[in-house]
């Protein structure tokens, strides 16, 4: 069986995701260590999130990738983010006084916390945030209904996050490429020349000339000084088709760094 790493504990979103690409999964406790895990060879594939549609993109994957490790997005998988209020059994809403979760959980349900009057307080994972409230009635944590049953809780309130179009794009990385499907997605990282005035506008210009349509595009730090910039950009084709190829040939040209993290069927 493959053996597939993910950003643990167990019950927490990411767990959900891996659950989608096999069964021997291997939690791990942060984002570099699943990516360690697939470059020495422990595992096969690793599950790690990458952007939400209401957070935003994942720095420390997005830094991971373009900084430390030579993997490839081998698949992508889009899951709904539906936040639930966990309670010990018998709870009641006006026990409740604090509630723990994840900091992007946290984010994604402060109307109903504010209503309620409730305090929030951070923790590692949204799984973790159930494993300490059980046996305190004052206590209540957010997350996936996966967790309920894991450590004996139940739900106390349903779908509490402010928006209902609330999504969250994990990626599964590999040592290898994917083979061309025919709905293929690549992703690709570059920084410009800084001393050059309209050079992302003639970067992007390349794949409008091609008629190839971009799905992402988003700019990161690039950790070697202020207004330095990584840039991140999905668009649709496979890097082993004859335009692509020419196009990435073209940018390699007019960049100073380009890395392709992979072409993968889209989801």
């Amino acid at each position: 069986m493959t053996r597939i790493s993910f950003l643990g504990p167990k019950g927490t979103f990411t767990h959900e995701a891996a659950n989608i690409v096999g069964d021997e999964l291997i939690p791990y406790c942060t984002i570099p260590a699943v990516m360690e895990s697939v470059k020495n060879g422990d595992c096969s594939l690793g599950v790690v999130p990458i952007e939400n549609s209401i957070e935003g993109p994942v720095g420390i994957t997005l830094d991971s990738l373009a900084h430390k490790y030579d993997l490839k997005i081998f698949k992508e998988i889009i899951i709904p983010i539906n936040q639930n209020l966990i309670v010990n059994p018998g709870t009641k809403l006006e026990d409740i006084k604090d509630v723990y979760s994840h900091s992007q959980a946290i984010s994604q349900c402060q109307e109903f916390i504010s209503e309620n009057k409730i305090q929030p307080h951070y923790a590692v994972s949204t799984a973790r945030a159930a494993k300490s409230i059980i046996g305190d009635k004052s206590k209540a944590a957010i997350g996936n209904s996966k967790v309920v049953d894991l450590y004996g809780l139940e739900i106390l309130r349903s779908n509490i996050q402010d928006t209902d179009n609330n999504e969250t794009r994990f990626v599964v990385l590999s040592k290898k490429s994917h083979e061309m499907t025919g709905n293929d997605k690549t992703s690709i990282i570059f920084s410009i020349f800084e001393d050059r005035p309209g050079q992302l506008y003639h970067i992007l210009g390349i794949f409008e000339r091609e008629n190839i349509n971009l799905t992402k595009i988003e700019s990161r730090p690039s950790k070697k000084g202020l207004g330095k910039y990584l840039f991140f950009v999905d668009f649709n084709g496979h890097k082993d088709e004859s335009v692509v190829q020419n196009i990435l040939k073209e940018i390699e040209e007019n960049t100073y760094f380009l890395k392709v993290l992979g072409s993968y069927p889209e989801f």
